[in-house]
């Protein structure tokens, strides 16, 4: 197996990142299977990814990570997708975190380099709510001495099982156009935080995205990572879809591989190939080809430091829009191309039938990327 120490030594080849993501892949594929029969956790997949070191890929050098650029974490998520769907997008949310704080750093927030210290050195795992906050989250922040008290409850915290710390935000004042969100982090330690094991899904069951409660829960003054106007995606929150977009795409596109590579196992144990089944193939692999390039694209077009801006969150999102429209089509025509053997519950192709279809309900939708791209090139033209 391929671990962190091996490679720690110099900046990670492509190959280093990729056979990482092999390394967990192998560990957690034997167990996916009853872990989406019962939606439990990928826990022997985190296992691995806590020997092997690969939490703390994308963490630089300097702070006991190793150092993988953005778009290495992309490289990395695709493989183990096509290993894992459920391990590959529970650690996307940390991965894509991480690239956050990366981010942060660089801009000298004081606290960022803490929170590398500790994914590296302590382990800690970092979860997300965006999912269920995003512009306009539901949860309260009060004005209290020393801070503000955290009040309501978050949906989609994948790996909550697992986590130190919840990205979240919180609305101060009456929600409306007047309104500041607060964007902190909290220790699912803290008194008043509490998991409710709410996931019971059609795909990615083994995510163990469940729901967050957050009753009357301090968050000092200092813990505070930035604001943004209600219901305005700007500020934290920019950042933070920028650093998503790509690494979440990624690893539904590796479950789309691991579709398209297991269909044509199934077919090359036939005598006679039709040629429809040949023609489905071809199909498969050059989605999945334009669809890398797609992503890869963005995070060469964008950079390892992204600027947080429109014309950036625009990029990723048609490169995620691209990524995740074309892993459903591609697990769906693997079912095609298979047959009816695909059509069993035992048959891992069944199974990312329905991972995939949890791609398009991340933010931005495909549609919801489309209408901002179109209003985007309406006002340009006006203005020309």
């Amino acid at each position: 197996m391929t671990t962190l120490e091996q490679v720690s030594t110099s900046v990670p080849t492509d190959a280093d990142v990729v056979a990482l993501a092999e390394a967990v892949g192998r560990a957690a594929a034997p167990f996916d299977a009853a872990h989406d029969a019962d939606a439990g956790f990928v826990s022997e997949a985190y296992a691995a990814m806590a020997e092997l070191g690969y939490l703390r890929l994308g963490v630089p050098a300097e702070f006991g990570g190793l150092g993988a650029t953005l778009r290495q974490v992309v490289l990395a998520e695709e493989e183990l997708g096509r290993w894992s769907g459920s391990a590959a997008l529970a650690a996307a949310m940390h991965l894509y975190l991480t690239r956050v704080q990366v981010w942060r750093h660089r801009r000298g927030k004081p606290d960022a380099a803490g929170v590398l210290r500790r994914i590296a050195d302590e382990g800690l795992v970092l979860a997300t709510s965006g999912g269920s906050d995003w512009v306009c989250p539901t949860t309260t922040a009060t004005r209290v001495d020393g801070g503000y008290r955290f009040d309501g409850r978050k949906s989609f915290c994948s790996q909550a099982p697992v986590a130190g710390v919840l990205a979240t935000s919180a609305v101060l004042g009456e929600p409306g156009p007047d309104a500041v969100v607060l964007h902190a982090g909290v220790p699912f330690a803290a008194p008043g935080v509490r998991i409710v094991e709410t996931w019971d899904t059609l795909g990615m069951r083994g995510t163990a995205s469940h729901d967050v409660v957050l009753d009357g829960v301090f968050v000092p003054e200092e813990k505070v990572m930035g604001t943004r106007p209600y219901g305005a995606l700007a500020g934290p929150l920019l950042v933070a879809a920028i650093h998503f977009a790509p690494v979440a795409g990624a690893a539904y596109l590796g479950v789309a591989r691991g579709a398209c590579e297991e269909a044509e196992r199934l077919v090359a144990r036939k005598a006679d190939v039709p040629a429809a089944a040949v023609r489905g193939i071809g199909e498969m692999r050059a989605r999945l080809r334009v669809a890398r390039w797609a992503l890869l694209g963005v995070v060469g077009e964008v950079g390892d430091d992204p600027p947080a801006d429109d014309a950036t969150l625009d990029a990723v999102m048609t490169a995620k829009r691209h990524a995740v429209v074309e892993a459903r089509a591609v697990a769906d025509r693997a079912l095609e191309v298979a047959g009816g053997v695909a059509f069993f519950r035992s048959s891992p192709l069944e199974r990312a039938y329905r991972d995939v279809r949890g791609g398009p309900f991340h933010p931005l939708t495909p549609e919801a990327t489309l209408e901002r791209l179109g209003e985007t090139a309406l006002a340009t033209a006006r203005r020309g």
